[in-house]
């Protein structure tokens, strides 16, 4: 088959974060050890951001990320920039199959809303930059729906939800309008909080009925974001079950959210986990409808530095066809590389050797 597409999500795509160098961690410790200052270490981090856009571009990806190298966590550098935002060290990390993540969380100290000297924006323009237009330019964010993680609203400054997520609404879309205006023409909103609804049993919800209460806030918040965004901003969903040192955090198939996110989030693609059983089958994917959103298949695992069996992800490919078009489809990870500071358990070497056959892979699928 010939068919591309001309824009994002590309057939071989990924989702982000890379293997922060050993440069980068060692001048994270100097910098909070007082030996180097802010403006070298960010020196340091803008040298490797340079050399991996070079890689990306050198095994054939479109589009490129900045390996999300400014950051310590994937989410709460964006979060506790936003006003009315801040970041703490709570008692307890999360909880993830056979590990705790390092402590640190967001929390609502005021009223919520964009802020016009957000870091990130800055980040993204130096970043742009770089690029120089050699390949798209990706902006990774974490997806509004992570402030409705339990113990982030402060009930006394929002006694309402909808309140609280009408002011979420619209800081991110002055989000979306700032990377715009910034350059960005391709945004990821990464949504764990989605994800975790999937799980079989959810420790907030009593009733099927919660569940769907809360899929149903969910939604409404991304397509409120969504609701006059440029026409030629491409924004995506990436849902994702924990990624952490190479463990993860639950499991669950797409079943319970299919109906609702995937018929009806108005977003241009879906990156999808489908690395292992974890997610269970493809059948969900009849819920996108046909010549709509692309769907990404994480059928690559970013924990591991083994490469899957090139058939094998042929075939399931094929499987996923039965259910969403072939022209609709994608391939990645089905994660980063490095959620956080600390990575996964696999080398930069493996890393980019993955990426490659992704790239491969793709054109012997979509030519």
């Amino acid at each position: 088959m010939t068919s591309t597409i001309v824009k994002a999500p590309f057939k071989a795509d990924h989702v982000g974060s890379l293997l922060r160098p050993e440069s980068i961690h060692r001048a994270r410790k100097q910098f909070a050890d007082g030996d180097i200052t802010a403006e070298e270490l960010r020196a340091v981090e803008t040298e490797e951001i340079k050399r991996i856009v070079d890689k990306q571009i050198e095994v054939g990806l479109q589009a490129v990320t900045d390996g999300e190298f400014r950051r310590r966590f994937w989410h709460t550098d964006f979060m506790e920039h936003l006003n009315g935002i801040e970041g703490y060290v709570p008692v307890h990390g999360y909880k993830f199959k056979d590990v705790e993540t390092e402590a640190y969380d967001v929390r609502v100290t005021g009223k919520v809303s964009f802020n016009p000297d957000h870091p990130h924006v800055k980040d993204f323009a130096e970043f742009h930059e770089i690029v120089g237009g050699r390949a798209v330019a990706k902006m990774t964010i974490p997806s509004p729906n992570q402030f409705f993680n339990y113990g982030i609203r402060n009930e006394e400054i929002y006694p309402e939800v909808g309140d609280f997520a009408k002011d979420i609404i619209q800081a991110y879309r002055d989000a979306l309008q700032a990377f715009y205006e910034a350059g960005c023409r391709y945004i990821q909103l990464d949504d764990v909080y989605i994800a975790g609804l999937c799980a079989p049993e959810l420790p907030f919800a009593k009733s099927e009925l919660e569940r769907q209460e809360l899929i149903d806030l969910a939604l409404r918040v991304v397509n409120g974001v969504l609701e006059g965004k440029p026409e030629d901003l491409v924004v995506t969903t990436h849902l994702c079950r924990g990624n952490y040192q190479s463990t993860w955090a639950f499991e669950g198939p797409y079943d319970k959210i299919a109906p609702s996110f995937f018929g009806k989030e108005k977003v241009d693609g879906f990156f999808l986990e489908y690395d292992d059983a974890r997610s269970g089958g493809f059948e969900p994917l009849e819920y996108v409808p046909n010549g709509g959103a692309q769907v990404v298949l994480g059928v690559f695992t970013s924990k591991f530095g083994e490469l899957e069996d090139k058939e094998a992800i042929k075939a399931r490919v094929e499987e996923a066809s039965k259910y969403v078009s072939l022209d609709q489809i994608c391939i990645s990870p089905q994660c980063g590389f490095a959620s956080t500071h600390h990575g996964n358990k696999l080398t930069e070497d493996e890393q980019w050797e993955k990426l490659k056959y992704i790239v491969d892979i793709s054109k012997e699928i979509w030519g």
